[in-house]
């Protein structure tokens, strides 16, 4: 192969979308499915119960759709509510009233019940997909903002604000400031304290990608600077090896203490103890 230079004008001029299609054989069979429910003026659980029996991913997917629920946070609902056994086909088959109570307990009934026989406009349909596109982008930001918020309160209830840095680059051991936190109190020039917010509603990459961020934190902070993790969401159950790997890092004094928001008083009262033994 004859060697080239390539320039960036070479390649830009060059690109083109790359299509993609949402629909695979599955979404083909949720809206089959979808088309055939029978309009009622009221649904009830039993109603469903034979649809589980004869299609039951499809139709949980359906049952999904119905409470807008992801599948993740479908699936931890479930678990709450049945405890061990599964939430599979096997687990309905095995305790069909049980099971049916549990999407009971969720509002199945009454998301069906809204949901045909609701009205719809043509701007409903640009509505979902900016809910589907934008808007499951945005949710992400603001459950992650709110527990930031959440935090800030908290914080600033103990340290004047003056004393709190909010999402800086701090400066480590080595006096670099290459990496990011939350909170740096007194400053970020040179904190005593360093706290690190993360929160989930949803499983996926940006769980594992946490310990990435705490480690790098821990690389860079001195090694008395009290680094605390404030997390929450019931899909860290769905994760449990990487809530495992955080525990470790708190286990061996990498982290000082993780906290979850129904630990409130505890983050409270441990950042005065911090305030006083930083002389803060």
């Amino acid at each position: 192969m004859k060697r080239h230079r390539q320039t960036f004008a070479e390649i830009e001029s060059s690109l083109m979308p790359v299509e993609a299609t949402w629909m695979d054989q599955h979404a083909e069979d949720v809206i089959k499915f979808l088309r055939k429910i029978p309009s009622r003026k009221r649904y009830t659980c039993e109603e469903v119960g034979p649809l589980l029996e004869k299609h039951f991913e499809t139709a949980t997917t359906s049952i999904r759709l119905f409470l807008d629920l992801s599948k993740d946070d479908f699936t931890q609902r479930m678990r709450d509510a049945l405890g061990e056994g599964g939430i599979g086909i096997l687990r309905y088959k095995k305790e069909p009233k049980i099971y049916l109570s549990a999407l009971e307990a969720l509002g199945l009934p009454e998301a069906m019940t809204t949901a045909v026989n609701q009205k719809t406009h043509w701007s409903d349909i640009l509505v979902e997909r900016l809910k589907g596109g934008r808007g499951s982008a945005i949710k992400g930001q603001t459950r992650g903002r709110g527990m930031e918020d959440f935090v800030e309160r908290i914080v600033l209830k103990v340290f004047q604000k003056q004393q709190v840095a909010v999402r800086c680059r701090f400066a480590g051991a080595k006096g670099q400031s290459d990496e990011k936190a939350d909170f740096a109190i007194p400053g970020a020039k040179d904190p005593s304290i360093l706290i690190e917010v993360k929160a989930y509603g949803a499983t996926g990459s940006k769980q594992t990608d946490v310990l990435g961020d705490i480690a790098r934190i821990v690389d860079q902070k001195r090694h008395d600077t009290d680094l605390l993790l404030v997390t929450d969401g019931i899909t860290w159950r769905q994760r449990p090896s990487d809530l495992k790997k955080l525990v470790a890092l708190q286990n061996e004094g990498k982290i000082t203490k993780i906290y979850t928001k129904s630990m409130e008083q505890e983050l409270h009262d441990d950042l005065l103890t911090l305030r006083a033994e930083n002389g803060l």
